[in-house]
């Protein structure tokens, strides 16, 4: 019985692994994809080409400009990109930001 308890325990401790944000300006296509829900190999490709043309995102709300991906999506990924590799403790969300994606997704 314990031998089954820990398997299942480790069954559903491998389902539910934390994701680490993932970097759209330095990362590569396959770790977008991989990082971010929503977000496939081809949409990934598409981020970085974007990134590649038109140089680093500045917001992540600028990702609404890459083919393919809405103001939705971008608010369900949004806690999962980070847009430099500093993290800054209580880093406060742009209100500018936040009322475009809002305006868009009504």
């Amino acid at each position: 019985m314990k031998k089954l308890l820990v398997v299942l325990f480790a069954a559903f401790c491998s389902f539910n692994v934390i994701a680490s944000p993932v970097n759209i300006n330095t990362a590569d296509a396959k770790t977008i994809g991989d990082a971010l829900t929503g977000i496939g190999l081809k949409k990934a490709e598409a981020i970085v080409k974007y990134r590649e043309e038109k140089g680093p995102f500045k917001t992540v709300e600028d990702l609404v400009n890459v083919s393919g991906i809405g103001a939705k999506t971008v608010e369900k990924i949004k806690h999962d990109i980070l847009l430099s590799d500093v993290v800054v403790a209580d880093q406060k969300v742009d209100e500018k930001a936040n009322k475009k994606i809002e305006e868009k997704t009504k």
